[in-house]
């Protein structure tokens, strides 16, 4: 098994440079070929977190995965909306304590500047209430850094596909605090086919579908021939009419209304 090259002359902010690992056949077995993701089109990614040991340890992951690109790291809100400014972004992975603020004022700020965006949290704090306070705001991971043994590229992958990424020992407390009726469950989306749904205009459908193949804000302006702040609107407008958060609970939806076809 090949052992991913030390980050000998990594930044801390900024960009990062992306040369990684040729040899990552292992990992890339794990993912089935044809979806993005893969080293012809990897997952665009930035790291928040303000512990240098543990954003250098996650990033080693990061570049030795073709898989992924890393596209730079951060340790402060501030170089964390710089980064979320100034790159399309499809994932990104963040701390909750960034000395100068907090992961969910920057998971806040990533979903306005890139609604279609996955964030995973990576944090220390392994109660209930911030697990669900970060999902409230659209995060799709929850990873507690001293119970968390998989692969961060995988879990990076999770969230791109629609899936959940979350440390088990917190999703079975979720479950019983739902269980229990602790936690309220959300409710179901107002939406229903024949109602809100018919609210979407033929562009904002038409992009939905562009979202549920994958697409980017900024590749999705480039197909159609706006701005990728145009397609952030449409976006926003979609996922307000919608009572959505998220691009999987989006795509959810237009999968069960037959919308994607």
């Amino acid at each position: 098994m090949n052992t991913p090259a030390p980050l000998t002359s990594q930044p801390s902010f900024g960009a990062v440079p992306t040369t990684r690992s040729a040899t990552s056949s292992a990992a890339s077995s794990l993912w089935p070929h044809f979806l993005t993701g893969q080293a012809e089109q990897p997952v665009r990614v930035i790291l928040v977190d303000d512990d240098m040991h543990m954003r250098h340890v996650i990033a080693q992951e990061l570049l030795a995965d073709a898989r992924i690109h890393l596209l730079g790291q951060a340790g402060s809100l501030r170089e964390g909306k710089r980064l979320v400014a100034t790159h399309e972004i499809a994932v990104m992975l963040v701390d909750l304590n960034l000395g100068d603020g907090t992961g969910f004022q920057l998971i806040e700020s990533m979903k306005t500047m890139h609604p279609v965006a996955e964030a995973v949290v990576v944090s220390a704090m392994e109660d209930e209430e911030h697990a669900l306070h970060a999902f409230e705001l659209g995060a799709t991971g929850y990873l507690i850094k001293d119970s968390w043994f998989g692969n961060f590229p995988q879990a990076v992958l999770q969230v791109v596909y629609g899936g959940a990424s979350i440390t088990p020992n917190l999703a079975r407390r979720l479950l019983k605090r739902l269980d229990g009726g602790a936690v309220r469950a959300p409710s179901a989306p107002g939406v229903r086919k024949g109602s809100g749904g018919e609210k979407l205009s033929e562009r904002e459908r038409e992009i939905l579908r562009l979202v549920a193949s994958g697409y980017t804000s900024c590749e999705i302006g480039k197909r159609l021939g706006i701005s990728d702040q145009t397609v952030n609107t449409h976006i926003k407008n979609m996922y307000r009419k919608l009572q959505v958060r998220t691009r999987a609970q989006a795509v959810s939806l237009a999968s069960q209304w037959g919308w994607l076809s």
